[in-house]
């Protein structure tokens, strides 16, 4: 059975992005496209409606890419109260900042919902050495396993 990896807002936006001048950007945009391609059909890729939500915000024409690259997913689903206090904790517990929210809510739909993984770009609130013993710590005190927080770059195979 494939593993689960939950494909966050992130990492759909620097797949449909324009190509980007900093050298960073554009090589997170590279791998983006070349893990798409090659590493996500080995796993079997989730979204959520918070996925959808964020990709709709902003430019339209780059929403619209955003959602037709989304288009088939999907959707993973947990018991809202579950995932409302799992992602209130994260806030709470300071694992996630107040204006994070959208990050908290990703983590704790991963963790009802038992994703293996959680694909991101976001470094700040979700990709964060400094963060993550204490995301996970939460959904564990919630009583559920966390989901690895990953870029796409690692879940590549050699």
């Amino acid at each position: 059975m494939k593993r689960t990896v939950y494909i966050e807002t992130s990492v759909v936006s620097y797949l449909v992005a324009t190509a980007s001048r900093d050298l960073i950007v554009a090589a997170h945009q590279a791998l983006t496209l070349e893990w798409w391609q090659i590493g996500l059909p080995r796993l079997r890729g989730v979204i959520s409606q918070w996925v959808l939500d964020e990709a709709s915000i902003g430019d339209p024409t780059a929403a619209r890419a955003r959602l037709a690259a989304l288009d088939g997913f999907p959707l993973v689903t947990a018991p809202a109260a579950e995932i409302e206090r799992i992602a209130n904790e994260l806030i709470r517990r300071r694992a996630m900042p107040v204006k994070a929210r959208y990050d908290a809510l990703h983590v704790a739909v991963c963790a009802c919902a038992g994703v293996d993984f959680l694909a991101t770009w976001n470094y700040k609130h979700l990709a964060n050495a400094n963060r993550v013993r204490l995301v996970e710590q939460v959904c564990r005190d919630c009583g559920f396993e966390p989901p690895r927080i990953v870029t796409p770059s690692e879940l590549m195979e050699s």
